[in-house]
């Protein structure tokens, strides 16, 4: 669940056999109708009702609050919004990220449609629009859809999920693996129509009027039951019924266990249960006389273990919040047990490979993820995989992927320290980011043109690794989104600054996926979160240009959300960066966005002054893109000057403009340059300048062989000798555009000014089209070449170091 999935639905992770728990079902249904002290004592709590379930790792938990939610779920039409808020090795998962991503879920579910009454989220936006047009509001406005720009505090986008969720009337929000009070205070909405279940291995004290449902194991019943459906349709449970309850009591009535040493038995079936009881007994659940299975002396579970538990690498800095040392609950002794018999009875292929799956991002795995940490066929991977299921040992998600359970995750992480050396484990991860990073390359190259280069690298690749059609893509990005961030966190956090290499290229594969396959709005939280890791790889390793660039990309998504402050300060230090790296362009990358930004806010001197630095930097290098840079630069000066009303050095520097693209042989940039020219002229009060300045324009047009250029060229060429008394010669303009378009054509155009740009060229346009503004911060206005995309980043050296 979050991060690992958000799903606002009914459905849940779907349907599974459930045995047991009718006393602790009919508890949590009663108790919410049931009321809590602080109600009680006259001070009922402004959040909604919530309802624990704790219980040790394997207890079943979540599975009970699954079907608790199943069974109930028809009574909130709001619909069900579950989130998991600790990821695997323990780590809390940060509220600002949860958030969000409930948020989104929740902007997903969309306006209402008629007749589609099959999805209780819909019904729940048919129940706020008629409520809206009850009260004489738009209904559009009474659905949750806004979600805070990205890099917003965490409070705020808290805040924006309450506000919608409560909003959206009653609604179940289930939160698995609950780490600690501030999380549930953090997302509950204040809405007491709503319930939010939460689950979690300890009490929330600071919870108000919270509901404990504690769990312990299954009763003998119910655990009996549960070892037999596991086991299969072999008799043995019931011709021996004494020894199935041994093993049950052994197993400590917790279902993980039992589900394990089911599927055992069903893998030996010509093992009797009276064998398996004695064997269980006998095994020693961590090794070297560990009772707790904890993984022996010397292989913690849990804080304390370098990397991530269990997992050899390089110790998490404790001064960042969402790398800090996760505090995981160590399993009980009985999960422990069961484990490790089972785990010592697969063969070694098998258990190492099983061992593996510890490293896969989120919990998720699937047959190509596995090939690649194992360094086995897909087919070797995929027959592994299914015996893992029918033991017990992975949970079947959708189409071909699986998840560790939670439960089983630290015991994994245990065993792997304790068996394979740390050197392994690092190629094994690296194996698995090399995956992923072919795979978004093709993830994002089915998009390109027939005939691109990407096309033509995405059909040298291999078949597994490549995709038919961009929608195939989008679905594959869309199911494995929550993982690939998962994975490049992990990347970033974990190897010692071994792996930052592919970590650098998988956070520049996944930015271009997430471009190539999403809208821009969409894209933003990702982009953020994935800019900020490459700014920490970056500052690790002193990789200034890398530093900058990052800088730049952030200072860029600042500024698009007009949080312009913030975007200057990453502007300068992208600049110092730049410096120190020796890297001009980027500089110069850096100096023209802190013009645009002072622009943005009205500060037409210091927007001159930055344009001006960009400018000379640019004119002391002789490359074509810099040569581009400086006549962009030209006009940019020119719209900020223009603003301030000085007519004169805006008239120079766009007249500069002109000349500079007159040299590059851009005529249609020096056509727009020139109106430009032309409008100031107008605004300075020399009409007659004008006319003439915009006759050279329409002259210079005709050579760019640009029909709706030129077509509103005359089009402004009219409008200017109508304000200055011309009528004749702005019909006649007026005429001739309508020629060039048609007369609709012409009507519309007049309403627009400026035709689009064509492709690659709209960084030559000297201004925001047909206004004399300076372009906004936040705005990539760099020719083709000049500095890399939203997203790339300067690779140091070849980039295959693993």
């Amino acid at each position: 669940m979050t991060d690992q999935a958000v799903q606002p639905t009914t459905a849940g992770p779907g349907p599974r056999p459930f045995t047991g728990r009718d006393r602790e079902l009919r508890a949590l249904r009663e108790d919410i109708e049931r009321a809590g002290l602080h109600t009680l004592s006259g001070h009922p709590p402004a959040q909604s009702r919530v309802l624990l379930i704790a219980g040790a790792p394997g207890s079943g938990r979540t599975a009970l609050a699954e079907e608790f939610v199943r069974r109930i779920a028809d009574r909130y039409p709001g619909g069900v919004l579950r989130a998991r808020l600790t990821e695997p090795g323990g780590t809390p998962v940060p509220v600002e990220r949860a958030a969000r991503d409930l948020l989104a879920a929740l902007s997903r579910l969309g306006t209402p449609h008629a007749g589609n009454t099959g999805n209780p989220g819909n019904a729940a936006n048919a129940a706020i629009a008629a409520e809206a047009g009850k009260t004489g509001k738009d209904p559009a406005e009474a659905l949750p859809v806004a979600v805070p720009p990205p890099g917003a505090d965490e409070a705020v986008v808290a805040e924006a999920f309450r506000a919608a969720l409560t909003r959206r009337g009653p609604t179940i929000l289930l939160l698995d693996d609950v780490a600690h009070s501030d999380q549930v205070l953090d997302l509950a909405p204040e809405n007491r129509d709503c319930l939010v279940v939460a689950v979690s291995s300890g009490p929330l004290t600071d919870v108000p009027d919270v509901r404990p449902c504690t769990l312990g194991g299954l009763d003998r019943s119910a655990a009996v039951s549960l070892l037999a459906r596991r086991a299969g349709s072999s008799p043995r449970i019931t011709v021996d019924p004494r020894s199935a309850e041994v093993l049950a009591e052994q197993c400590g009535g917790l279902p993980a266990a039992l589900t394990l040493l089911g599927g055992w038995l069903g893998a030996h079936p010509k093992l009797s249960v009276l064998e398996a009881t004695r064997m269980l007994a006998r095994s020693d659940p961590g090794g070297s006389g560990d009772p707790d299975g904890s993984g022996g002396p010397g292989v913690p579970v849990g804080p304390g273990v370098p990397g991530e538990p269990g997992v050899p690498g390089e110790p998490v800095e404790p001064d960042d919040e969402e790398f800090a040392p996760p505090v995981a609950p160590r399993p009980p002794a009985p999960l422990a047990r069961a484990f490790r018999l089972v785990h010592d009875s697969l063969s070694q292929p098998l258990a190492r490979l099983l061992r593996l799956l510890a490293l896969a991002p989120a919990g998720i795995v699937e047959p190509q993820l596995a090939s690649a940490l194992g360094g086995c066929s897909m087919s070797t991977a995929h027959s592994a995989l299914q015996e893992y299921v029918r033991l017990g040992l992975l949970r079947p998600l959708d189409g071909d992927r699986y998840q560790v359970p939670g439960c089983l995750d630290p015991l994994l992480r245990a065993r792997l320290a304790a068996h394979e050396r740390p050197e392994e484990v690092l190629l094994a991860r690296a194996r698995m980011l090399e995956r992923l990073v072919r795979r978004l390359q093709a993830c994002s190259a089915v998009c390109e043109p027939a005939g691109s280069e990407a096309r033509r690298q995405l059909a040298g690749m291999p078949r597994a690794l490549r995709f038919l059609h961009p929608l195939e893509a989008r679905n594959w990005l869309a199911a494995r989104r929550p993982a690939l961030l998962s994975a490049a966190r992990m990347a970033v956090a974990e190897g010692g600054g071994e792996l930052d290499t592919l970590a650098r290229r998988l956070v520049s594969a996944l930015a271009r996926a997430l471009d190539a396959h999403c809208a821009p709005e969409e894209a933003e939280p990702e982009l953020y979160r994935l800019h900020e890791l490459v700014l920490r790889v970056a500052e690790r390793n002193r990789m200034h240009r890398e530093r900058a660039a990052a800088l730049l990309n952030l200072g860029d998504l600042d500024a698009q959300t007009d949080r312009l402050e913030d975007a200057l300060v990453r502007y300068r230090t992208a600049l110092d960066a730049a410096r120190q790296g020796g890297d001009e362009r980027v500089a110069g990358r850096a100096l023209e966005s802190l013009g645009g930004g002072y622009a943005e806010l009205g500060d037409w001197d210091r927007a001159a002054d930055w344009y001006g630095r960009a400018l000379a930097l640019r004119l002391t290098r002789d490359e074509r893109a810099d040569r581009e840079a400086a006549a962009r630069l030209h006009g940019r000066i020119g719209a900020v000057h223009a603003r301030a009303e000085r007519w004169e050095e805006a008239l120079r520097a766009w007249r500069a403009s002109a000349a500079a693209f007159r040299r590059l042989q851009d005529q249609g940039a020096q056509a727009r340059a020139l109106a430009e020219a032309a409008r100031v002229q107008e605004f300075a009060g020399r009409p007659q300048d004008a006319q003439r300045t915009f006759g050279q324009a329409l002259e210079v047009s005709r050579g760019a062989g640009d029909v709706r250029l030129e077509a509103a060229l005359q089009l402004r060429a009219a409008d200017a000798c109508g304000r200055a008394g011309s009528l004749r010669a702005a019909q006649r303009h007026r005429a001739a555009a309508a020629r060039l378009l048609g007369p609709a054509a012409a009507r519309a155009e007049a309403q627009g000014v400026w035709p689009d740009a064509e492709p690659g060229r709209a960084a030559a346009e000297p201004a925001r089209a047909g206004t004399s503004e300076p372009v906004r911060a936040g705005e990539r206005g760099s020719p083709a070449g000049e500095a890399e995309p939203r997203g790339g980043y300067p690779a140091h050296g070849s980039g295959e170091d693993h």
